[in-house]
């Protein structure tokens, strides 16, 4: 052992030293861990079971290894598979990155045609789904709507099971990104009581879903394409965030080698949480409660005091620098805006910004504006409900999740995931007849 690349732990309990080895990533000062199973070799007898580590909400414990996202929190960058996600967004489609993500480099001419042919001929799907949107009520949530019907695909392919043969698995991969822009669509159209829209293979992603969505009597409909550009954007900038809440789920459940649909479904249940999914719709509420532009330095003013509670869109769990995907939907809000006309909320939104940033208040906390800040400014321009904006997040998140559930099942390392707890309750007792308690 290097004992330059170890930690040496001394238990003053009992007096012993025990050296462990540090392991390291491809940053060694960004990923630098020890293998939690060697504390349990620390013990103060042979019949103690040891130590664990107690870190509630994983805050400083990693899962597993992963090649997909790199996040650098403190410098504010974002890769995927290496690629800086600015120039993604500004070069690449949203299928063209999802091929990087799911395979590890970009396509060449022909990979990327057989993807996208491949997406294109499953983007349909099983009648009787359409049937089981029906039976929801005209008012429900697409969200839920979306859990339910990822889950029931399961159903339709039984095939879907056999996810140890590479084959098969990319037939799931294609099904489910493929379908879910038609199942959320369906959704969008059940609450609204108009009829569905069949895909349109002859447009992109992007354009076919928003014909999914829009379309009413025009015999083709036809994106605009800056809005197309926009939400294809916004689904690169969402395809994958590390082991993030849904992406955690999507690999716990895919550890007990469930089919990914329901994995997916689980994924999506994870995201309908308003603290995961559900972040920019707070920014376009608090946005509506200050008013007015003249209202903002009041408002950041009972920020401080504590009287309004958080600044909603301020802040990441990970980011303690400027969110990198906050600054490329900031300067694609105004693209979207000159089509759709200015939203006096986005100066609002500016004003906030501006203020936040010279404040030391929030500058010290690094309180910095995240991606949910402007992306939920932009799908209100587009004209989506607030109930729509975690259904689009799931929908380019998808990739994200398929990969790292692909990605666990070929890590030689893998393990059911089952989580250790401290046990702080009663200790043993005997029970007590009813008649004596």
């Amino acid at each position: 052992m290097n004992h330059k690349h170890s930690l040496t732990i001394t238990d003053n309990r009992t007096g012993k030293s025990y050296e462990i080895p540090i392991q390291y990533g491809t940053y060694p000062n960004y990923g630098a861990s020890i293998n939690a199973l060697e504390l349990r070799n620390i013990k103060t007898s042979e019949q103690d079971f040891g130590l664990l580590s107690y870190d509630p909400g994983f805050t400083n414990t990693a899962s597993c290894s992963s090649r997909v996202t790199f996040l650098d929190g403190e410098k504010g960058i974002l890769r995927y598979r290496g690629y800086p996600i600015e120039q993604l967004a500004e070069k690449s489609t949203y299928l063209e990155t999802a091929y990087l993500i799911l395979n590890g480099e970009l396509p060449d001419q022909e990979q990327l045609k057989c993807w996208e042919l491949g997406i294109i001929e499953h983007t349909f799907v099983h009648e009787n789904i359409k049937k089981s949107i029906d039976r929801f009520q005209h008012n429900a949530h697409p969200m839920g709507i979306l859990v339910s019907t990822v889950g029931a695909l399961s159903t339709f392919y039984p095939d879907a099971k056999n996810i140890h043969d590479q084959e098969c698995r990319n037939k799931q991969i294609w099904r489910l990104i493929a379908k879910m822009p038609t199942l959320a669509a369906f959704a969008y159209r059940h609450s609204l009581g108009l009829p569905y829209i069949y895909p349109d293979q002859e447009l992109s992603y992007v354009g076919n879903f928003m014909n999914m969505l829009w379309k009413k009597s025009e015999l083709k409909y036809q994106p605009d394409p800056v809005l197309e550009r926009a939400i294809d954007v916004l689904f690169i900038l969402h395809a994958d965030h590390e082991q993030n809440c849904s992406t955690s789920i999507m690999r716990g459940v895919g550890s007990s080698y469930s089919d990914p649909f329901s994995a997916a479904s689980s994924a999506i249940a994870a995201l309908y949480g308003p603290l995961h999914g559900g972040a920019n719709e707070a920014v376009l509420h608090m946005l509506a409660k200050i008013g007015s532009v003249d209202r903002v330095p009041e408002f950041i003013k009972s920020i401080k005091s504590g009287k309004e509670g958080r600044l909603m869109g301020f802040g990441h769990r990970v980011y303690k620098h400027y969110d990198p995907r906050a600054q490329i939907c900031k300067k694609m809000a105004k693209d979207v805006f000159a089509v759709t006309g200015l939203n006096p909320q986005l100066d609002i939104a500016l004003e906030l910004e501006r203020i936040a940033l010279q404040d030391d208040y929030f500058v010290s906390r690094h309180l910095y504006p995240n991606v949910d800040f402007y992306s939920g400014l932009i799908y209100q321009a587009l004209g989506f409900p607030l109930g729509m904006f975690p259904v689009l997040f799931a929908i380019a998140r998808t990739t994200g999740w398929l990969a790292q559930w692909q990605e666990f099942l070929l890590d030689p390392e893998h393990k059911i995931e089952r989580p250790r707890q401290i046990y702080c309750g009663t200790e043993e007792r005997g029970y007590i007849p009813l008649d004596k308690r």
